[in-house]
């Protein structure tokens, strides 16, 4: 007998065929369908979003009851997502209304009675977590904004505890939608009420919320506070947390080592938070894509950058599926991955691929965000770097001077962002700064060109020490421009010899970027008749040569590994290799990267 996947027709189950036949009948079944169980409105509702019904469904999901009701079906939360995502697609705003009518409930005279209080609470709680989970940070801030407020200044132990929690949830919501001065206050509302409780003698476990506060000092470049922060997050990670609190303390406490450079760690807490984020959640849901991105991060920072690009697609693919449409999360995931791929692409010169989702990435932001926000400010860079080296390889002079215009355009837009939201003495406005520098350099104006990326090197001296390999990263382009476009050799040779040093020293011998500063050196010396050292600078690329082949030779696919301990042996082995520094001391940003070779002027790609 053939099997039923071999039938060009299987028919339905009887199930099945039982919801599609009512909701061919939808309008005049509706008031009724009120009395089905929570899982069957649930399949009503999903049938009538695969029927291309989203003006009924938006109607139905317009009711806060309605819809808490297919909240508590949580087995199917990725359907309800990705119907969720159709109808804000359409002109509903279906986020805000059910945030707007969640406030309007927290009446004064509905607060005064405990059990209505708190069943709201719990409400608010579980409508802003999804709505979280969905990408729609403002509508889920302004819910949690609202639970805090309700419930902050009671003395009730439950509710501090309740404080506690929308606290920490209110924080993340901030931290992702760029609040970060709203973040602050949050955090420090976080930390009182921790107090007030342990205080009164109640434990509390404070993983998240450090956690959470490390990834705000993460986004405002304060990493030595971040690797700190981290380090209190992990003492208190342990296997009785929610999964999903144990896999956001993994990946972002995982993000501040990959900048403080310490990869032993980072690769451990990353790994472990992939593994059991698939485990626990399966290798479709948003979840286990948000670890994605976040390994694709250390990846392309350990300088694997091929397994990063294959990670970063595989995010996308999954957020894709899940959302699709203008999401947030969609959105984020193509900017991740245009600049991996602009990255991996650098020595080809074939951008297309990455400029295509920089463009999908900025044409979905622009359309749920406001126009000064930070998200669409880092698309809006990512895509300047790519326009640029278009424009490089571009033999139309009008079509050249087009593509350098846009990118100058963005830069300019990106870097006045970054003062406004951080300051001048901010790793982030010295890195815009040091992608001007770069694109002055292509549009041949020189001096602005040297001017710019002077000004990124003292702003990061200044902020990561004279050794970091962020100002290992401007002084190279700095030599490039004295060597490729002013014959000043002198000054170029030891800046040259000053990045080689800073990046052999942190990342080793066969670290891919070293290869821009030793073709420098080589056409250096050959252009001061030195060619003695300039063989011997060649040599020492052959040698580069051999050590990036072998180190390529190793690559495997990214996800084919095991995790093969407990949650608290993975504590104590990430303690005892993790030790935070002073305060006091430097550290390395490390979020940006090179390419390889490239003909003309060498330097290494994009901040």
């Amino acid at each position: 007998m053939a099997r039923a996947t071999e039938l060009e027709w299987a028919p339905e189950s009887l199930y099945n065929t039982a919801i599609s036949a009512v909701v061919m009948r939808f309008t005049d079944n509706r008031t009724e369908l009120r009395s089905l169980t929570d899982d069957v409105l649930f399949d009503v509702y999903y049938k009538l979003y695969d029927k291309n019904g989203l003006v009924e469904l938006g109607n139905e999901f317009t009711d806060l009851d309605v819809f808490m009701r297919v909240l508590r079906v949580m087995n199917k939360r990725v359907l309800l997502h990705r119907s969720f995502q159709a109808i804000m697609d359409t002109e509903v705003n279906l986020a805000q209304v059910l945030a707007k009518e969640f406030c309007r409930r927290l009446t004064p005279e509905a607060l005064e009675d405990e059990t209505i209080k708190s069943k709201l609470i719990q409400l608010g709680l579980s409508l802003g977590s999804f709505l979280c989970e969905a990408g729609w940070f403002a509508d889920s801030t302004s819910i949690y904004t609202a639970c805090l407020d309700a419930c902050i200044n009671d003395e009730n132990t439950n509710h501090k505890y309740r404080a506690m929690e929308c606290a920490v949830r209110l924080l993340h919501s901030q931290n992702v939608n760029c609040q970060y001065k709203d973040s602050e206050e949050t955090f420090n509302k976080a930390m009182k009420i921790c107090m007030e409780l342990e205080g009164r003698g109640h434990k509390v476990n404070k993983a998240v919320l450090h956690a959470q506060h490390c990834g705000l000092l993460f986004a405002q470049s304060r990493y030595t506070q971040a690797f700190n922060t981290c380090h209190l997050a992990i003492l208190e990670l342990n296997s009785n947390m929610p999964p999903i609190a144990i896999v956001d303390v993994m990946r972002l406490c995982s993000k501040a080592c990959v900048v403080k450079r310490e990869f032993k760690v980072a690769e451990l807490l990353i790994k472990y938070a992939v593994a059991f984020a698939k485990e626990k959640f399966g290798k479709y849901h948003p979840k286990y894509a948000d670890t994605l991105l976040d390994y694709g991060f250390f990846l392309l920072n350990y300088d694997c950058v091929i397994p990063a690009v294959k990670v970063y697609q595989l995010a996308l693919d999954i957020r894709q599926s899940v959302f699709g449409g203008n999401n947030l999360y969609v959105a984020i995931a193509c900017e991740d991955l245009a600049y991996a791929s602009y990255v991996n692409e650098y020595s080809l010169g074939k951008f297309q691929h990455a400029k295509d989702h920089a463009e999908k990435s900025m044409s979905i932001l622009s359309k749920i965000l406001p126009e000064d926000h930070l998200l669409l400010s880092s698309s809006k860079r990512v895509k300047a770097l790519i326009l640029e080296e278009i424009g490089i390889d571009c033999n139309n002079r009008d079509e050249e001077r087009k593509m350098f215009e846009e990118a100058l355009s963005l830069h300019l837009s990106t870097l006045e962002q970054a003062r406004q939201a951080f300051g001048e003495e901010n790793v982030q406005t010295a890195k815009h700064y040091g992608n001007l520098g770069r694109l002055f350099q292509s549009m041949k104006r020189y001096e602005d060109a040297e001017r710019m990326h002077k000004q990124a090197i003292e702003i990061k001296e200044r902020l990561l020490g004279p050794d970091d390999y962020e100002v290992a990263l401007s002084v190279g382009h700095l030599a490039s421009i004295f060597n490729y476009d002013l014959a000043k050799y002198d000054e170029a040779e030891k800046l040259y010899l000053r990045s080689v040093k800073i990046v052999r020293e942190l990342f080793g011998e066969g670290y891919s970027g070293l290869e821009y500063d030793y073709r420098g050196l080589v056409r250096l010396y050959t252009q001061r008749g030195e060619y003695g050292k300039a063989n011997h600078y060649n040599d020492i690329i052959n040698q580069w040569s051999v050590i990036r082949d072998a180190h390529l030779a190793k690559e495997v696919n990214p996800l084919e590994y095991e995790v093969n301990m407990s949650i608290p042996e993975l504590v104590e082995l990430v303690l005892k290799n993790h030790t935070p520094p002073s305060a006091s001391q430097h550290q390395p940003k490390g979020a940006d990267l090179k390419g390889d070779a490239k003909e003309a002027a060498e330097r290494s790609s994009g901040e």
